[in-house]
């Protein structure tokens, strides 16, 4: 974890990894501890998609030099009668024009997997951090990651940039070769740089909704996008109007609600690189900590938008028991050999549910094809175990990782088995017996990274309940009301006979060989902080403790009366309004977090 050291003329030097900053005493600059998860992953990622981009740019100079040598073979090496020549000539035409309609394929499958398709070394990729804060992010990107070029950190908060600044001499020849710290509105900066950038990254304080047109226009094809959602109440459905102004998607309250954040933030990326004839490719989608982070390739090819509707679903939620439904907003039909997009059948759920007669609430559109993919997340994970010592919060990351690669990938949302017997007011069957009676039923099973009581399952609800119904024949409840949700479902009559008996694959590999997979945070107060420029008061104990709140206050008495009235004042503001100057908006494109 981070380290914090000794303090120098109102600095604390803070180590995480192998940079070290000078952070204020104050809160001018912010810093959050618990984002050292967040800096782990990324840099587990880019070091995975430095060694992939090499193994892609290898491969097409392969391909390249086979479709070179075949197009020179067939040329004539030496002279012959005219006849024999002028067949010859019909001959190699036709085998060169073969071979270049072929190469001219082999181009264009070369252009959606990667940018660096020129001739010639390969580059190193450049990396944009949008919202720098201290610089801490940048700094180990530049020192840590080995075949990093370029790092370009900004900020459009001078304090920031200038402590950024500092940071930089701060660590060194390194740093100072490799980093660029700039004064801008990362909009107008990316908008700009337009595919300039091989990595963006973008981790704000909230929202990142205002960035994700310029960003997905900053990065290089086949380069990567990072970018983190910490407004995670607007995400999960609590304040489902706000979700549908910034992100195009109404949420769901359920159990799933934060891996649901995950697919609307996937979907909202793939809404803004439509518009410029590009698309993602998610490769890890992970919900951690307070927030919710995502990993997705950018690529370019208006044939390839065409299927954007088949990824993209809208969700039917049952009010009354666990059951949800997924409708997707596309389909494809083939007619004389050719492939055409058409609207999706609908609608997949009556007025009312099935399985207890109440009604749905509908939400979406939300990504509802895979979030991962299963041989970057292997990767990843090797990468991060075999340079173990490199990673301090190893455990951490690790642990979800490990859980990620277990997850299934083509199921979108999950169930909650606590629910379900909430829902029939019954016991509850342990997770091994309940996922034992949906893999003997010949369904797939698996947890969920997002909710250690996760499951995602391609059993039909019906089915789900099937087994339930079993259950409560072998673990009796009291009788309920008739127009409750469970007397409903229990009225009728399983049509399938679960069976109990243990299954050998009940078990994940992670889970027999009893690795933790789900770590408790390591010490308390282990979340958001406040954002920078803000007083810290009384208020803000909750978040930061009461250790550090009382040592802040401390800390402005020593300094003289006039910052005494300056902390009055800011703790009369937040009980009421703040000062429209004091107030900073949540899409301030100074709000960063690093």
């Amino acid at each position: 974890m981070g380290d914090e050291g000794e303090e120098i003329n109102g600095y604390k030097i803070i180590k995480e990894g192998e940079a070290e900053i000078l952070f204020p005493s104050s809160n001018s600059v912010f810093y959050n501890k618990t984002q050292i998860n967040n800096r782990d992953m990324s840099i587990a990622v880019l070091r995975t998609f430095i060694a992939k981009r090499k193994e892609e740019h290898a491969a097409m100079l392969n391909r390249k030099g086979k479709s070179e040598r075949k197009v020179s073979e067939g040329i004539p090496s030496g002279p012959t009668s005219k006849e024999a020549r002028t067949t010859q000539d019909v001959q190699v035409n036709g085998d060169c024009e073969v071979q270049l309609n072929r190469s001219l394929d082999e181009k264009e499958e070369s252009k959606k997997i990667t940018s660096w398709k020129g001739p010639g070394e390969l580059k190193e990729p450049k990396v944009l951090e949008a919202l720098a804060a201290s610089g801490l992010r940048s700094l180990r990107y530049a020192r840590e990651v080995d075949g990093i070029g370029q790092v370009v950190a900004l900020d459009n908060d001078k304090a920031s940039v200038e402590t950024c600044k500092k940071n930089i001499k701060f660590n060194g020849s390194v740093a100072c070769s490799k980093v660029e710290a700039h004064l801008a509105d990362a909009r107008v900066y990316m908008l700009i740089h337009q595919k300039e950038f091989d990595v963006v990254d973008l981790d704000p304080y909230g929202s990142p909704s205002v960035f994700l047109d310029s960003a997905v226009q900053a990065v290089a094809d086949g380069g990567i996008l990072m970018c983190t959602a910490t407004d995670m109440a607007v995400l999960c459905g609590g304040n489902g109007e706000v979700c549908y102004s910034k992100y195009g998607c109404y949420p769901v309250k359920a159990k799933y609600c934060h891996e649901m954040a995950l697919r609307i933030l996937l979907a909202c990326i793939e809404s803004h690189a439509n518009r410029y004839k590009r698309y993602i490719v998610p490769i890890l989608s992970v919900s951690m900590d307070f927030y919710v982070r995502v990993f997705v390739r950018i690529f370019t090819s208006a044939s390839a938008i065409k299927d954007t509707p088949l990824k993209l679903s809208y969700v039917y939620q049952c009010v009354g028991c666990d059951s949800f439904h997924l409708q997707t907003l596309g389909r494809t039909t083939t007619k004389n050999n050719s492939v055409k997009s058409a609207p999706g059948f609908g609608p997949v759920v009556p007025q009312v549910c099935s399985d207890c007669g109440k009604k749905f609430n509908m939400g979406g559109p939300i990504w509802s094809a895979p979030m991962h993919d299963q041989e970057w997340v292997l990767s990843i994970l090797a990468n991060v175990k075999a340079m173990k010592d490199r990673y301090p919060a190893y455990d951490k990351i690790s642990s979800v990782l490990t859980t990620i690669s277990e997850e299934l990938h083509d199921i979108p949302l999950f169930l909650s088995l606590h629910n379900l017997c909430a829902t029939l007011k019954c016991t509850s069957p342990s997770a091994v017996i309940f996922r034992s009676a949906v893999i003997n039923a010949g369904y797939r099973i698996s947890g969920s990274h997002v909710n250690p009581l996760g499951l995602k399952t391609d059993a039909p609800m019906e089915v789900i309940w099937d087994i339930m119904r079993c259950w409560v024949k072998n673990h009796p409840v009291k009788a309920q009301p008739p127009d409750q949700s469970c007397s409903v479902i229990l009225s009728k009559e399983p049509k399938l006979e679960a069976n109990f008996a243990r299954a050998v694959a009940s078990l994940s590999k992670a889970q027999a060989k009893k690795v933790a997979r789900f770590l408790p945070n390591p010490e308390s107060h282990w979340g958001p902080k406040v954002r920078a420029g803000r007083k810290i008061t009384s208020k803000h104990a909750s978040l930061l403790g009461p250790q550090v709140v009382n040592e802040s206050l401390g800390h402005e008495e020593e300094e003289g009366p006039s910052h005494l009235v300056a902390q009055e004042d800011s703790q009369i503001s937040l009980e009421g309004d703040e000062p429209a100057a004091k107030r900073t908006k949540t899409d301030d494109c100074s709000a960063s977090q690093s």
